[in-house]
């Protein structure tokens, strides 16, 4: 029997779990058994605005259910493929499940891609999996850390990549919410690492202001009650929160010494609604928030910079990250898919602590 935790779509803390007979393997197919994946608010994203990007595509359920996608490991169990040996580890995107089936095509040394009808449609980058016994990035000993950070470590590349690319917009300062988060932590890395000269402002709840300065990754840390104080000069704004009422304090204040406005994800679900600046940002002081789709500028970035060298890029500035980021988050692994669910649930509602990253071993 497969398992699966099902997320109902318009009621995302309800939840159960799903037990179905697996099929046979059709030829040319692979059975993935799932080891481990994390659980963060990248996955809270996927949820949340799974409908308008197509998230719940990915591993369908049935009626108003869907399943959230994660990042993490698992091991080949059974192989219909003449290139994928039964045994071998891989890394990609998984369901919150114990199992998954694939369809290998582009089939190399370093991993494949999962070529089945419904995932298609989507964007490539989901659908690519690592195989580990040649994958440059893979390491036995981080492993719970690539599944924590690495996927949002990327984006957080990828948005540095592109506000460099655009001269950062004129910009002195970089101003980023929900500072605590893993997106967050990787975009103030790499901006650390590439732009220098930009000074880079966390912004986060009062609780937080303590952890969010033990990482050194930001040059000043303000409590989101404190955004009238931010300076004014030429800022970018990267918001994570996805709060519609911090976003307009931050365009409030800062009004024409806000260059450009990014949205990414939403942490801070409770606080989305009818107001949020997808919404109205248009009648808000300042630039029109744009909503940055990670996917979109990987393909672009990798077309830039030529797969080998984005490569390279990616792996020097994640190695930065890792050596900044040992320590400040505690691996807390949990047993059984219904610790996923619950995990999920706590994320969803705010409650898990950023200083503890989250493992399910389904």
């Amino acid at each position: 029997m497969a398992s699966t935790i099902w997320v109902q779509k318009q009621a995302l803390t309800q939840t159960h779990v799903h037990e179905a007979p697996m099929p046979m393997l059709s030829e040319g197919a692979v059975r993935l058994r799932i080891e481990s994946f994390s659980v963060t608010a990248n996955n809270i994203t996927y949820a949340v605005i799974g409908d308008v990007f197509g998230y719940w595509n990915f591993f369908p359920a049935e009626g108003d259910f869907g399943v959230v996608p994660m990042w993490g490991h698992a091991i080949v169990e059974e192989s219909r493929h003449p290139d994928i040996a039964v045994g071998e580890r891989v890394y990609g995107y998984l369901p919150m499940g114990t199992h998954l089936d694939v369809t290998p095509g582009k089939v190399s040394q370093n991993g494949f891609t999962d070529m089945a009808a419904h995932r298609q449609p989507m964007s490539p980058i989901y659908n690519q999996y690592s195989r580990l016994a040649a994958d440059p990035e893979h390491d036995p000993d981080k492993e719970a850390e690539r599944m924590l950070f690495g996927p949002l470590f990327k984006t957080g590349f990828l948005i540095e990549a592109m506000l460099r690319r655009e001269r950062w917009f004129g910009a002195q300062n970089l101003v980023i919410t929900s500072a605590s988060s893993k997106t967050a932590m990787g975009l103030a890395s790499v901006a650390r690492d590439l732009s220098p000269d930009i000074k880079r402002i966390g912004l986060t709840s009062k609780g937080n202001i303590g952890f969010v300065k033990s990482t050194a990754l930001y040059d000043d840390v303000m409590a989101y009650d404190d955004v009238s104080a931010l300076p004014q000069s030429a800022s970018v704004c990267v918001d994570f929160a996805g709060n519609s009422s911090l976003l307009r304090s931050i365009h409030d204040t800062l009004a024409i010494n806000l260059e450009y406005s990014c949205l990414v994800g939403a942490t801070h679900v409770d606080a989305r609604g009818p107001n949020s600046a997808g919404a109205s940002g248009g009648t808000m002081p300042g630039p029109k928030p744009v909503l940055f789709f990670a996917p979109d500028y990987a393909v672009a970035t990798i077309q830039e910079l030529g797969p080998k060298g984005f490569g390279e890029a990616v792996g020097r500035s994640w190695k930065s990250f890792l050596a900044a980021a040992h320590g400040i988050v505690e691996i807390e692994e949990h047993k059984g898919l219904q610790s996923a669910a619950t995990a999920f649930i706590e994320t969803l509602q705010g409650k898990t602590d950023p200083q503890k990253g989250i493992i399910i071993r389904p």
